[in-house]
Formats: C-alpha cells, sequence, structure tokens
C-alpha cells in the first residue's frame, strides 16, 4: 500500500511559535487592565508576557520576507498555564490570546499569504481545569465522568501534594491528569475535536507525547478521521527517538526530528556545546561527532523510515522543551551557521525556533521561552544567512525532495550531494579549525558534471574548471564553513 503525505510539507519551512512570547497585538476582544510581565524580562514558570494570535496576524508580513511558508503554535487552548499544555478547553482558544475569533482571522489571514497552520494536540492528558475532571473532584464516584481518567482510588487530591493522588497524572504530575484512551467516549471525544478544527481551517496537528498513548488502532483511526476531512492535513509526532513504529505510513507523517538535532548539534559544535543546557542526556547533542561519525548517523536515521516519510519529518535544532541553539554552543556563531546550513539541505522539511534567525539566546525551560527581541537587538547576518538558506532551499526542488548522496566524510569534512533529475546541489562543510583543500568525487553522481556554480558560503576550487565532464573536484573550504555548489552538466 502507498504511503500517502502531504506534498506541501516536503516544500515547506517552518516556524515554531509559542504564542505567549512572540508577539502582543491590540485588540478590543482581549482582556483589559491585564498587568504582563515586562516583555523584555527574563521569563518565568508561571508568569505571562501577553502575547496572543492578533499579534502573530500582525507578523506575518515579516514571516512572509523571511520565507516562512507554515507555522506550528505550541497549545492555543484555553488554559491555566503561560505554555497552554494544561488544558481546559479543547473548542475554546485562550482568550487571552483573542479567542476563537483571533484563530479564524489567524487562518485566514495566514492561508491569504500562503502559510499553512499546525496546531499543538494535547491529548495524552488534560489538566485539572478541564470540565470533566472538574466534575470528578467535585463529585468523586458518582460523576458521569469518572471513567475518562485513571482513577486509583478515594479521596482524590488534586492539590495535596502531602497525600496520595490517587489518580495518574503525566509524568506523576497531578495537574496533567491522563485520559483513559480505552474508553470509547474519550476516543470519541478526542477524534471529534481533532476533526472540528480542522473544519475550522487549521492544516494538521502537532501531537504531544503520542506514543504514550497504548492504545491498539487509537492513532490509526486518527490518521482516518484526520484525513477524512483534509486529506493533505499534516500530522506530526513528538516522539525523541527512533519513531519507526509510528512512521510506517498508518500513523504519523512525521516526527519532531531530534534525533537529527542531537547529531547535528555534535558534528557543528563539536566540543563547544554546553553541557549544563542538557536535561535529558540521552538526546544531547554530545558527545563531539566527527564527519564520519556523523555520516553513520544520517545514514541510520535515513534508513529507518520511508522516503515519503523522510521528506515530512520536522527538522529542528531548537524548541520550547530544550536550550536554544544559540546558547547550547556558548554562542558560537559558526556552529549556528553549520547546523543551520545542514538543517536546511537535509530532507524534511526544516523548522525554525521564532527568534533563532535573529540570535535569541536561552537556556533550559523557562529560559528558552524569552520573549521575541526588540530589532536592536537581531543579529542581522545570522537574519541573513537564515533568509539566505530558506531563499536557495524554495529555489532549489533538488533541496527538498531530492535523494541524498554522501560524497565525502573524512575528518572534520562533510560533502554531500541532493539530486532531483536534472539537478545536483553539493552541500561542502569543514567543521575543523584549519582549512582544507579536498578531491571530492563526482562519479557517484547521477550525471555527468562539467560546470560548477558556487551558490552559498566561500569555497573555492584550486584549479580552471573545464569544460569536459569532470570526475572529481577539488576544493578549497575555509576553517567553519560551510558552501552550497550546484554542478551541471
Amino acid at each position: 500500500m502507498p504511503i500517502h503525505t502531504p506534498d506541501w510539507v516536503k516544500h515547506a519551512v517552518f516556524y515554531q511559535i509559542f504564542p505567549d512570547r512572540f508577539a502582543r497585538g491590540e485588540h478590543p476582544s482581549l482582556p483589559t487592565q491585564v498587568q504582563w510581565e515586562p516583555w523584555q524580562a527574563p521569563p518565568t514558570l508561571q508568569g505571562y508576557k501577553g502575547g496572543n494570535l492578533w499579534g502573530i496576524i500582525d507578523q506575518l508580513e515579516y514571516l512572509v520576507d523571511l520565507g516562512i511558508t507554515a507555522l506550528y503554535l505550541t497549545p492555543i487552548f484555553q488554559s491555566a498555564s503561560n505554555h497552554r499544555y494544561h488544558t481546559h478547553d479543547y473548542y475554546q482558544v485562550d482568550p487571552v490570546l483573542g479567542g476563537n475569533a483571533a484563530l479564524k482571522s489567524l487562518l485566514a489571514a495566514a492561508h491569504e499569504h500562503q502559510i499553512k497552520v499546525v496546531l499543538d494536540g494535547v491529548f495524552n492528558h488534560a489538566s485539572r481545569g478541564f470540565f470533566y475532571f472538574n466534575d470528578v473532584l467535585e463529585n468523586g464516584p458518582h460523576s458521569p465522568w469518572v471513567d475518562w481518567f485513571r482513577i486509583e482510588g478515594w479521596p482524590l487530591a488534586a492539590y495535596q501534594g502531602d497525600k496520595p493522588a490517587n489518580y495518574v497524572g503525566w509524568d506523576d504530575n497531578r495537574s496533567l491528569p491522563q485520559f483513559n484512551h480505552d474508553h470509547p467516549d474519550v476516543r470519541e471525544y478526542i477524534m471529534q475535536v481533532a476533526e472540528y478544527w480542522l473544519k475550522e481551517g487549521i492544516d494538521g496537528w502537532r501531537l504531544d507525547v503520542p506514543n504514550e498513548v497504548q492504545v491498539p488502532g487509537f492513532w490509526q483511526e486518527f490518521r482516518d478521521r484526520v484525513r477524512g476531512i483534509n486529506p493533505d492535513a499534516y500530522i506530526v509526532g513528538e516522539i525523541w527517538e527512533n519513531a519507526q513504529p509510528w512512521l510506517a505510513g498508518d500513523q504519523f507523517d512525521g516526527v519532531m526530528n531530534y534525533q537529527f538535532r542531537q547529531a547535528t548539534i555534535a558534528f557543528a559544535a563539536g566540543q563547544r556545546v554546553d553541557r549544563a543546557f542538557t536535561t535529558q542526556p540521552a538526546f544531547a547533542p554530545y558527545p563531539a561527532l566527527n564527519a564520519p561519525d556523523y555520516s553513520q548517523r544520517m545514514q541510520d536515521l535515513l534508513s529507518w523510515y520511508p522516503w515519503d516519510i523522510q521528506l515530512t519529518q520536522l527538522n529542528l535544532l531548537s524548541s520550547h522543551d530544550t536550550a536554544r541553539l544559540l546558547s547550547m554552543v556558548h554562542l558560537d556563531y559558526s556552529s549556528v551557521e553549520l547546523a543551520t546550513l545542514l538543517m536546511f539541505t537535509f530532507p524534511g522539511a526544516p523548522c525554525i525556533y521564532y527568534g533563532d534567525e535573529v540570535g535569541l539566546p536561552g537556556g533550559i525551560d523557562p529560559d528558552c521561552r524569552r520573549s521575541f527581541p526588540e530589532v536592536a537587538d537581531w543579529n542581522l547576518p545570522l537574519q541573513a544567512m537564515h533568509r539566505q538558506l530558506i531563499q536557495l532551499r524554495q529555489a532549489h526542488p533538488a533541496l527538498q525532495v531530492g535523494q541524498y548522496q554522501v560524497l565525502q566524510a573524512r575528518d572534520q569534512v562533510y560533502i554531500f550531494g541532493r539530486c532531483l533529475n536534472e539537478e545536483m546541489l553539493i552541500t561542502a562543510v569543514n567543521c575543523g579549525t584549519d582549512a582544507i583543500s579536498t578531491t571530492v568525487d563526482l562519479t557517484p553522481l547521477p550525471h555527468p558534471v562539467s560546470n560548477i556554480e558556487f551558490l552559498y558560503g566561500n569555497a573555492s576550487t584550486t584549479e580552471p574548471l573545464s569544460s569536459l565532464p569532470m570526475t572529481t573536484i577539488s576544493l578549497n573550504l575555509p576553517p567553519r564553513q560551510g558552501s552550497i555548489l550546484e554542478a551541471s552538466s
């Protein structure tokens, strides 16, 4: 059976937004007389900055200029937390964000700019404020919804930390009661929520901790129901490890590619990684990798999933759950540039975490959720680099859906091709601290090469390019830099 993944994702450049921290927009529907935390003050675990969906609408022109074609928003539904993973009502956009009217306006404006919008679906657990769980707290075993959750005894202790909770919470967190996904009403409720927002016009779902929903057939039905509303909806899961059980084509189109992040930062930054910013050692971007090790990691990663799934992976270098890339590499901009270049030339959809493109630093949560900086604090060369890489990716289909061919992996030099039909793009990175001259074998490319054009970076050749088909090319690669070349017949 052929695998169907949404074609638009293969050509997309994503931008992840944490709505409370991206932009404040003014609108009459928003709460008044609210004292938000100062925008540029360090973020706190429980404080609000007051960002909203109207602010995202105001910044769409900025995103279009950058080259963004898809948004992934962390949760937006009514909640009593700034990150909104504690869902109160799955049918109401948080009033602080502008409510349902703001989402409707955002979808209309984004689609007018040819930008897709993917929402975060927190379907493994709800919150103490979720109506059905709140009813259980009020009415105990008499509640009609008592079987919606994993109750283990009575009384429930939702707020008394010195007493047994008597119900299962995600990660033993009593503020996040887990759903009982075996219950048919729970299952149907989640399916209907997913369908409702697709009918309202969203373009897909990012699924929070979906590997913890172990009910057989659950995600297969989810995919069928989602695709029944929108055959091109994107379904991407948050799974940090090898996700083969979920990526056979019958559940998700991809996952947040933390395995790519881990290896790419370990190669691009080497010993420059700040280990203090790693909260999950199993997925840490260290120990450092050389080019042969990195090549093997990429080949392993590409062997795990079908090719159509590879093209709809969500590739990232930072997220709301990790230290930001710039801080992870001790503010070493060459590491940022090398890793970003590798992301934009790897199969799958690249995803920029808001602010990374202008040099926003940040440690582990909550510091990685800083507010978007003022223009005066932008790193303009870094922003220009992002814009240039986005433009190159969008201009060259080979960088979007072309086959991936390693040409050289030696010491700190990694060179690979992306080829589609007649188009052949070569990426060459030197992660070492010394300039390197190297001879690259071009015979693995699908067509004879008679000309090389340098599209990005400062690589050069050591000899005149022949007009005859070349079997090799000699490249001078500056230290701690990467380049993109176009080979043609």
